[in-house]
């Protein structure tokens, strides 16, 4: 399967990795494409390490394994980069988002020699600001679309405003906020 897109999160418990996912898998769906959305858990607790998939393409796919060799890894949690080798199997022709307010150049050297391209995005300065708490999984949600190109950005954004609509229809404020932290991630994620 040629058009297959594997992308790789690391998070912790609570960080919202998990639902990321499964919000990006629903998105690229809703386009009309073959999804998959899981998580992998070791100890289920709040702050220890989790990782998820997702897998995205225009064919069904018959493979059901936790993924290898991704295109695409997000990084929720920029302290997995002393414990977890995040690019374990991560094509060069990919990328990989950090949630930092570090530039891409200040990361590289933390990233075991990947010679591929590093982006970075103040998730936790957007979510603070525009939501009021600490919640990255959107902006880092926000920033693997912008970055990888599974789904267009204005259906993306289309999609993800129905999805805030309905599960936070008696908060509007929530649904703004959001709404807000998703463009301006789109915006702020650094190449490097």
């Amino acid at each position: 399967m040629k058009d297959i897109v594997e992308i790789r999160w690391h998070g912790r418990g609570g960080q919202g990795a998990k639902t990321a996912s499964l919000l990006l898998a629903d998105a690229a769906f809703n386009t009309g494409k073959y999804v998959q959305g899981f998580p992998e858990y070791g100890p289920e607790r709040m702050g220890a390490p989790i990782t998820a998939y997702n897998r995205i393409s225009s064919e069904r796919s018959t493979v059901h394994s936790n993924i290898y060799f991704p295109d695409y890894v997000v990084v929720v949690d920029e302290t997995l980069l002393a414990s977890v080798d995040v690019t374990a199997g991560l094509k060069e022709s990919g990328g990989i988002v950090i949630n930092s307010g570090k530039s891409p150049a200040e990361l590289r050297p933390k990233l075991k020699g990947y010679q591929g391209k590093v982006y970075t995005i103040d998730a936790g300065k957007i979510s603070e600001e525009e939501l009021g708490k600490n919640f990255p999984n959107t902006p880092m949600l926000a920033a693997i679309v912008k970055v990888s190109g599974v789904v267009e950005e204005q259906e993306f954004i289309k999609d993800m405003e129905a999805s805030f609509k309905h599960k936070f229809a008696s908060k509007p404020q929530v649904i703004e906020g959001n709404m807000r932290a998703l463009k301006r991630s789109m915006e702020e994620v650094q190449e490097g």
